[in-house]
């Protein structure tokens, strides 16, 4: 994987409240992951996809999805499967 890449994808939408309480979730942990987002509108294959459980969370490392609704807790579980531990 290229070091540049984001850890994690967000998938949503423009003028999505939920998308937006999905990235303050990430952005107040207290080491929050590399991502990046991705706005499912205009690509057809992702709003086949995504469109109806959007926003969700991919790991690029392990292809795990995180779909809506989620907390922080449950966010913080999930990161927790896959990534990595340091030692």
């Amino acid at each position: 994987m290229n070091i540049n890449e984001p850890d994690l994808i967000l998938y949503g939408r423009q003028d999505c409240h939920l998308c937006d309480e999905a990235e303050q979730l990430l952005q107040q942990l207290a080491s929050p992951p590399h991502y990046a987002k991705v706005d499912i509108d205009g690509q057809l294959a992702l709003l086949r996809t995504y469109g109806p459980r959007i926003p969700v969370l991919r790991a690029r490392a392990s292809s795990a999805e995180l779909q809506w609704p989620f907390d922080a807790a449950g966010l913080q579980r999930w990161l927790a499967q896959w990534q990595p531990h340091s030692a």
